[in-house]
């Protein structure tokens, strides 16, 4: 586990040999070339979902690069997108991108403050906001931004491209010019992490950074692939979503608001669906919590089909045979309980993929139950969201796969995970002390996380190095351990587990009032009786020992969850100091 041996050292994919040159104008030529017939995008309506087809992306993407350049923007200037996940963002980043500018996203649920920080600190010289709100949030710490030239608003884009095509028509060489002007080791995108500590940090992408990436995750997609994409854009999750699936051909719908999720998803009926654990621990949860309400025969079918797909499920995951009666069970759950589940999941889900935190076994063995695979990968922003991933062909639950094909993963001494890839980023903008500090001597990216390697390869995360919870009493505990197993019932919203130089360990818990409502039981007393279930296997020292239930949920308005929902514990700790201290009084 602690071996200093690369894990994998894959060959690259094809990509990588088809391109001249590792760069966003030779993806998208290549994009373009192969004339796909499924429509790039498709972008909701009043009417309804509506397509955009290639043809009409790579007209209105040239004319936003002509705008761009008629605006004076030029190679290595950075320009921002303020907005929600909209046809309009991935327009402009590829037209950016393509005349050698800098992509610098912002997420929408950022204050005024945050983005006023991003946009001083990135010298961006325009920015495009989704809405008149955006704007405003802008406007409102505009005197303090003396580089920035224009707020231009989506409103405004169709009118921007009429100017673009009137550009090209005085210029008709700039473009290309500019485009040829674009090179591997150029900066593509300045990427901001969320700060879970300290102000945000840009991460400097180049275009061989992203351009590998997606090479290398195109092997998950398939032709004419439906993807429902909501993850934010001013994520590398979000970016490397829409980069594969333009170069696989797929078709990505547009969901603004994450909310709508699954209203979207039955509309849609995508093949391919990219998120955040939550999505799936909520859909989980939700069909749980139905089969519980029920009561009487239909609970007692319900859980006897949950119970059947699990065993079938471990069996095949195993390459052990499924007994036949066994498969006579499975095919009566599936009538009974299953079928209607992925009816309401639009029924064509082939391979859901999930990042940015652990996801319980449990959770992997429901969709698998259902005949639809959810597979974890790993990536950080530094490694372009590219580090390892589980194949639909070969994968293993409760890990995060093996290394993608061209990344080296090897393990520090104390277990830290180290990673070197053509996807691995260049630095962090304007901080070489921060950047010296992310590699090792001989180049290896540090990345924070912790985690153990089994015989096949398969790697799997047990905790961020520094969240990791050492015991007054030296014990050292992984917090996401216990966090996801508390997490795994339906009642449980969100956990956060204390015990950092503490005697013992406790934790905070917010609660899924609806589904503790439903039940009819007191808070207390389940709680209890939850903690004493994760409590049961484990030893002593690292048992919880007491919890509070809080009066919410953690939230990014608070500050305590970053847009990708992951938790900053330090705000936390903070916000629930008094509870904190409570628990060890």
């Amino acid at each position: 586990m602690r071996t200093m041996k690369p894990v994998a050292t894959l060959t690259a994919p094809v990509l990588e040999t088809t391109l001249a040159a590792r760069t966003a104008p030779e993806l998208w030529r290549y994009v373009l070339a192969q004339e796909f017939e499924v429509p790039a995008y498709l972008e909701e309506q009043p009417d309804g979902w509506q397509p955009v087809s290639w043809q009409e992306a790579s007209g209105r993407v040239d004319a936003l690069a002509n705008v761009l350049l008629a605006r004076g923007v030029r190679h290595g200037d950075a320009v921002a997108v303020l907005a929600r996940t909209r046809l309009e963002w991935v327009l402009l980043d590829w037209a950016t991108m393509l005349v050698g500018a800098v992509v610098v996203g912002l997420y929408p649920t950022s204050s005024a403050k945050e983005c006023r920080y991003i946009l001083e600190h990135s010298g961006a010289v325009l920015a495009f906001v989704e809405d008149e709100e955006q704007r405003a949030k802008l406007d409102s710490v505009r005197d303090t931004l003396p580089q920035l030239g224009e707020i231009v608003s989506f409103d405004e884009l169709p009118a921007l491209e009429t100017e673009g095509a009137a550009f090209r028509a005085s210029q008709p060489d700039a473009f290309a010019a500019a485009q040829a002007a674009v090179h591997e080791d150029d900066l593509a995108t300045l990427i901001y992490t969320s700060g879970t500590t300290g102000p945000p940090k840009g991460c400097m992408l180049t275009h061989r950074n992203l351009v590998t990436a997606a090479g290398r995750a195109a092997k998950h997609f398939e032709g004419a692939d439906m993807v429902v994409l909501f993850l934010p854009l001013a994520h590398s999750f979000g970016r490397l979503v829409h980069q594969v699936a333009a170069y696989h051909g797929s078709t990505v719908a547009f969901v603004a608001d994450a909310a709508r999720v699954q209203e979207a998803i039955a509309k849609v009926r995508p093949t391919i669906l990219p998120a955040v654990p939550r999505v799936y621990e909520k859909i989980h949860a939700n069909v749980l919590g139905e089969i519980e309400r029920s009561g009487g025969a239909k609970r007692a079918i319900g859980l006897w089909a949950i119970g059947v797909g699990s065993r079938a499920s471990r069996l095949r995951r195993e390459g052990k045979p499924v007994p036949a009666l066994l498969r006579a069970e499975e095919k009566i759950a599936d009538r009974l309980v299953f079928s209607k589940v992925r009816r309401r999941l639009g029924g064509r889900l082939r391979v859901g993929i999930s990042g940015a935190a652990p996801l319980g076994v449990d959770v992997l063995e429901f969709f698998h139950s259902l005949g639809m695979l959810v597979i974890e990968g790993y990536g950080l922003t530094e490694t372009s969201s590219s580090t390892t991933v589980n194949d639909p062909d070969d994968y293993r639950f409760g890990t995060v796969g093996r290394a993608v094909a061209g990344c080296e993963v090897r393990f520090d001494t104390d277990g830290e995970i180290l990673v070197r890839s053509d996807t691995v980023f260049t630095g962090y903008y304007k901080d070489p002390e921060a950047t010296r500090a992310a590699f090792t001597d001989d180049g290896w990216f540090r990345t924070g996380d912790v985690g153990e390697v089994d015989a096949d390869g398969f790697v799997k995360i047990t905790d961020r190095k520094k969240d990791l919870i050492i015991t007054a009493g030296g014990k050292n505990i992984a917090p996401q351990n216990l966090e996801n197993a508390l997490k795994a019932s339906r009642f449980v919203s969100q956990a956060v587990v204390i015990g950092d130089r503490r005697p013992y360990v406790t934790a905070l818990i917010t609660l899924d009032w609806d589904e503790v409502n439903a039940s009819g039981r007191e808070p207390q007393a389940l709680v209890e009786e939850l903690v004493g279930v994760v409590n049961k296997d484990r030893v002593r020292v690292e048992q919880i020992k007491r919890f509070a239930i809080l009066p919410r949920d953690f939230t990014q308005e608070q500050g305590e969850v970053t847009p990708t929902l992951k938790l900053r514990r330090k705000v936390v700790h903070e916000h629930f100091a008094d509870e904190i201290e409570s628990l060890y009084s």
